[in-house]
């Protein structure tokens, strides 16, 4: 009878005990199996997921491998649509957003501005400019130092150039640097630039020679491109023939000259000579 009570006491104490722990075991076998590198919980997981981390970083690695040029920085040059060592000299009526300015040369070198409609400031060293210009030689000076720091800095860059030669026509080009080891030209068709999407993207053209747009020629701009960040670096003259449409900041060593009825939006820079115009439309990006 003894024996009997004590079994029935037992029983009862222990069976929880053994409940418990069997219920344990399995909830840290099923832990074990979820987490295991065979189970199939891996497929769309937490390994899934860091994979794809993964493999978006190799992605962003291998995508900055590509050289993403940033824009020319201008300085004081910015603010200019027209600015020549060596004057500027125009015939008809030309309009010109933005400002003008030529620098050592005096004022006097400005001519044929009486048909000249400008939204912008004309700047001189000295009162010899155009009626209606202002005497700031300090910072046409500092504007020409910012210009020749841009153009050393477009014609310095060396990450990944394209190497281009003879004649752009017809052809449609992608944002980065390009290179021409001669004279370039736009001729016998249009220039395409496609941004594809990113407004964002630059273009750096280094031509080591002389650059001639002709007659009738344009470039375009598609999937977003702006011609605030498109540089021409022109190792001599750049030439734009009749009713040509160019765009971009053109920082040409020597000479610019417009033909009639030739228009740019951008900027025409001259670090040693002058710009000439010809009943144009200038604007400034």
């Amino acid at each position: 009878m003894k024996n009997a009570i004590v079994q029935t006491l037992t029983r009862p104490a222990i069976r929880p005990a053994v409940i418990m722990s069997i219920s344990l075991a399995m909830f840290l076998f099923a832990a074990c199996e979820s987490n295991s590198p065979s189970g199939s919980q891996d497929i769309n997981g937490p390994l899934s997921e860091a994979t794809t981390l993964s493999k978006s970083a190799v992605s962003l690695d291998a995508a900055s491998s590509f050289a993403v040029q940033t824009p020319v920085a201008l300085g004081l040059t910015d603010g200019f649509a027209i600015l020549s060592y060596a004057g500027i000299t125009n015939t008809g009526p030309t309009s010109i957003t933005g400002n003008v300015g030529a620098s050592p040369i005096t004022g006097a070198s400005l001519t044929g501005f009486e048909t000249v409609s400008l939204v912008g400031t004309t700047y001189t060293v000295d009162a010899a400019g155009p009626a209606g210009s202002v005497l700031f030689p300090s910072m046409l000076t500092q504007a020409m130092l910012d210009l020749t720091i841009a153009y050393n800095d477009a014609a310095g860059r060396t990450e990944n150039p394209i190497d281009i030669a003879g004649n752009l026509g017809g052809q449609t080009l992608s944002p980065g640097l390009y290179k021409s080891t001669g004279s370039l030209e736009i001729s016998s068709g249009d220039l395409t630039l496609d941004a594809q999407g990113d407004a964002n993207a630059v273009w750096i053209f280094q031509i080591a020679s002389s650059f001639n747009m002709t007659s009738g020629r344009q470039v375009f701009l598609i999937g977003g491109a702006k011609a605030s960040n498109i540089f021409w670096q022109v190792g001599s003259s750049a030439t734009f023939g009749t009713t040509a449409v160019m765009k971009g900041t053109i920082m040409a060593y020597a000479t610019t000259t417009f033909a009639t009825g030739a228009s740019l939006e951008g900027r025409a820079l001259a670090r040693t000579a002058s710009v000439t115009l010809d009943a144009n439309a200038i604007v400034k990006p």
